[in-house]
């Protein structure tokens, strides 16, 4: 069966294939955003596996739970503590974040950011509420610098996903990551936007993440992927631009046949004329 990937930087392959034999499994997507455009979830979800989505902008909220019925959808962030945030949203973007100096970023570029108050809850009490005792199989993290917060509300010694991954920026000099690996996480790869980390009792994982997504894991993007359609439409174009020289070369042969037929027609009278 042919994998259909929708994440934006193959993620989901390189999930996969670490974790493709295992049956009705378990994810936490935080900040996970749209259910289908550049969703890390969705092809797990199509799959059978159901998850946790954390989401606080509510026309994303609103369509996970339309779109994932089967997954625990929550509009929320998560947080150190239980309290009320002050979250700016980006609507129609993955920019949305609690961070007011990214979110003054993102306005000094002239983007539509509008702050609102949102419940924060911690990862621990999300778990203790709704994962009741199955295995994580991964934790996504994306949240706009957001990281350090949501990670101090995670109890590891609990709760142990098999993999975790987390956007972060090129130069990763995060202080956050001691909270990861000195929780017994070792960090194995960097996508170039995110950085994976596996549970050291889960190491045997680590192969599957060793060479990039290709050929051999049989996938395909999903329609309208930033990475399939450039190449779908320029493959269009040409297939269409090879149909039009097709039917020009054959208008053009029609013509010199024509020619042909009326020359051939003027000499058998010139001919019965002498």
């Amino acid at each position: 069966m042919t994998f259909i990937s929708y994440a934006q930087n193959f993620e989901d392959i390189r999930l996969w294939r670490a974790l493709k034999t295992v049956e009705n499994g378990f994810y936490i997507d935080v900040g996970a955003n749209d259910p289908t455009h550049d969703s890390v979830t969705k092809a797990f979800y199509d799959h059978g596996w159901t998850g946790i989505n954390v989401e606080p902008m509510p026309n994303y909220y609103e369509s996970l739970c339309q779109q994932r019925p089967k997954d625990t959808n929550l509009q929320c962030v998560a947080g150190e503590s239980a309290e009320n945030l002050t979250f700016y949203g980006i609507a129609g973007t993955g920019l949305s974040t609690v961070d007011p100096a990214m979110a003054q970023m993102h306005k000094d570029a002239g983007m539509d950011v509008r702050s609102q108050t949102v419940q924060s809850r911690t990862l621990t009490s999300i778990c203790e509420e709704h994962v009741q005792g199955r295995p994580i199989h991964f934790l996504k993290i994306d949240v706009e610098g957001h990281e350090e917060t949501v990670l101090r509300g995670m109890d590891f010694t609990q709760w142990r996903p098999w993999v975790i991954l987390i956007e972060t920026p090129w130069d990763r000099d995060q202080t956050w990551e001691t909270l990861v690996t000195g929780a017994g996480y070792q960090s194995i790869l960097f996508d170039g936007i995110n950085t994976y980390y596996l549970a050291e009792e889960h190491l045997n994982l680590k192969p599957a993440f060793d060479i990039p997504p290709c050929n051999l894991d049989e996938f395909q993007f999903c329609k309208g992927h930033n990475f399939s359609h450039p190449v779908g439409d320029a493959e269009h174009q040409l297939a269409a631009a090879l149909q039009r020289a097709e039917q020009a070369e054959a208008q053009l042969r029609a013509m010199q046949n024509s020619r042909t037929w009326q020359a051939i027609q003027k000499l058998k009278k010139t001919l019965l004329r002498a």
